[in-house]
């Protein structure tokens, strides 16, 4: 049995996205006014009364770091309203790579992020692909999983190649790689590369055969490119035919946009977990999928009570 009243409200990461979400649903977005002091602080207030309603908070947390401050003040502004849920939806959920103490001194920004969500009031919390699973746990409350592979395989499966083969760049995505290949009836290549720095990687060798397939590079995220430009190049001097990029999260930052327009990838397919922000003009081949749609399902199962573990590919 459903819980109160469905109500949706958003920041200023994903009101497209949001609005998307409501069309799904039959809904109105709700309004929440997000602005700014002349000092640069955040002003958020809930215009609707949200008194013992459902409430789904959409944001995703990119840079700049207001936007992590925009989700917090609309969950504590709800919580203060005496809303009877309130569930963080996280498209995008950043900082994900501070996951672990892996250098002397350094933060689990990750966990301080989850510590942050908890404590301003959100009673559970929907995400897409986390950069790591171990994240999961650094949350004290409930947490749903999404995964972007349906949307991306959905579209995979359109394009009805032959003789192709699905790459993991890295170790850490062979799970989804093979699951990936599994479903397409592929054969899976891994890429052994190290990391040098927060944002970069050197590439070591290509495990698998890649001569005269078409290739699918499968990664959770793009931030950079480096890694998927030197993959994709690799991949061509062994005699790929065709190399195709997808990823959940197209994040694209500093000259992302150019490296891939130099780089032999004939098309980058991300979903809109987060927009293509920054003004920069998006290179005609990056494909853009609609997220919504499975946001939507989600957000339903929970306000139902329902399982959402079936909307797993």
């Amino acid at each position: 049995m459903a819980r109160n009243r469905l109500h949706i409200i958003c920041g200023s990461a994903s009101r497209d996205l949001a609005s998307a979400v409501c069309g799904h649903l039959g809904q109105t977005l709700g309004n929440a006014e997000v602005a700014r002091f002349a000092d640069g602080e955040v002003f958020v207030q809930v215009e609707d009364n949200v008194r013992g309603v459902d409430l789904f908070v959409i944001q995703s947390t990119y840079p700049p770091a207001e936007h992590i401050m925009e989700l917090l003040m609309l969950i504590d502004a709800c919580r203060r309203s005496s809303a009877s849920r309130i569930t963080a939806v996280i498209p995008y959920f950043g900082y994900a790579r501070a996951d672990r103490k892996d250098q002397p001194r350094v933060a689990i920004t990750a966990k301080l992020l989850a510590n942050l969500i908890t404590h301003a009031g959100a009673d559970r919390v929907l995400t897409v692909d986390l950069h790591s699973a171990q994240i999961q746990g650094f949350f004290d409350i409930p947490l749903d999983h999404l995964y972007a592979a349906p949307v991306l395989m959905h579209y995979l499966e359109s394009l009805q190649m032959k003789n192709f083969v699905v790459v993991a760049p890295d170790a850490g995505g062979v799970k989804m790689g093979r699951a990936f290949a599994k479903r397409l009836g592929a054969d899976l290549a891994i890429v052994d590369k190290r990391r040098t720095g927060p944002d970069e990687a050197e590439l070591m060798h290509i495990i698998g055969e890649v001569e005269g397939r078409n290739c699918i590079i499968l990664d959770d995220m793009i931030s950079t490119g480096g890694t998927l430009c030197q993959a994709a190049e690799e991949l061509k001097k062994r005699g790929a035919r065709r190399v195709i990029a997808a990823a959940s999260h197209g994040v694209f930052s500093g000259d992302a946009f150019t490296r891939l327009v130099e780089a032999p990838i004939d098309e980058v397919t991300v979903t809109n977990t987060l927009p293509l922000h920054g003004g920069k003009s998006v290179p005609d081949k990056i494909r853009v999928l609609d997220i919504s749609k499975l946001l939507s399902k989600a957000i339903l199962n929970i306000h139902h009570e329902e399982s959402v573990s079936s909307l797993f590919i």
